[in-house]
Formats: C-alpha cells, sequence, structure tokens
C-alpha cells in the first residue's frame, strides 16, 4: 500500500446528504447530478468529485448510514429545489491512497488503510470522516479504469 501524508488545504464545498440505506446513494448521486447541471457546476477542470463516507455500510444500520455527495466550489450555494447545502472540508494532514477499479470494491482499499497501515504508521485520527476524491467518473471512464484518492485525516 503506497500511502502518503499530505497537507489537504480547506475546500468549499456544495452537499447533498444521503440519509439511509446504502444501496440508495445512487439515487441521491442523481440527484447532486441534476443539481450540478441546473447550475452548470460541472465536475469538469477545477471541480472536485468527493464523498464523505461518515459510515461504513457494512457495519452500520440501513436507516442509519450517512454519506455525503460533494462538489468543490469557489461560492456559496444559492438555495436550490434539491436540497444541495455549504460544507468545508477541513485542511489538515492526511494519509491518501490510490485506489484503482470499481468504487464498490474500495473497502479493498479502505480497511487495509485503518486495519493495517494506521496501526504500523504510529499515527493518530482526526475528528473528521473519511473522504474519496474521485479523479474519474463512471459516466466518462469505463469501470476498471476509475482513480479515487481516499483521504484519512490525521492529528
Amino acid at each position: 500500500m503506497d500511502v502518503k501524508i499530505v497537507d489537504f488545504k480547506e475546500i468549499r464545498i456544495a452537499v447533498l446528504e444521503h440519509r439511509g440505506p446504502a444501496d440508495l446513494l445512487n439515487n441521491s448521486v442523481a440527484t447532486f447530478i441534476e443539481w450540478r447541471k441546473a447550475g452548470h457546476h460541472s465536475p469538469v477542470g477545477s471541480s472536485m468529485t468527493i464523498g464523505i463516507a461518515y459510515d461504513d455500510p457494512a457495519t452500520t444500520e440501513p436507516d442509519k448510514f450517512r454519506f455525503d455527495i460533494c462538489g468543490s466550489v469557489a461560492s456559496d450555494v444559492p438555495a436550490n429545489p434539491q436540497g444541495v447545502i455549504n460544507k468545508t472540508i477541513p485542511g489538515g494532514r492526511c494519509a491518501v491512497v490510490r485506489h484503482f477499479g470499481s468504487n464498490d470494491r474500495i473497502g479493498e482499499t479502505t480497511y487495509p488503510l485503518y486495519r493495517d497501515w494506521l496501526p504500523q504508521s504510529g499515527e493518530e485520527l482526526r475528528d473528521f470522516p473519511l473522504y474519496f476524491h474521485y479523479l474519474n467518473l463512471l459516466l466518462e471512464t469505463p469501470e476498471c479504469d476509475l482513480k479515487t484518492d481516499i483521504y484519512l485525516p490525521l492529528r
């Protein structure tokens, strides 16, 4: 596992909060895409596409699962019918590792980061959840060619 320590700069994000079963997450993603298209907040160019994972779907009751679908923005998001709101990802030190392939298999990279790398590293977690930076998107990229950077916030 090729883990790097980076200083992540604080970013402003537009967020659609998914609350409920993980198997309905794609419905929320579709709503976020609808918002992006309606407001011309395309992921192409300088806008990052991010997912913030508050819970592990494998260990969280479906109705308590939380995941934020995000895109970086330069200014505040106005009120909108999709329910997209403003938040920030705080700056700070993070361990980052790249996952290659399907997002359905992202646990194959995430779990070893927590289980193996973190205890051996001597690092401590910061009070912010793990998040994913999607470097390319499924609609534009074959699933086998997807790349996702996984950020683990550290003290």
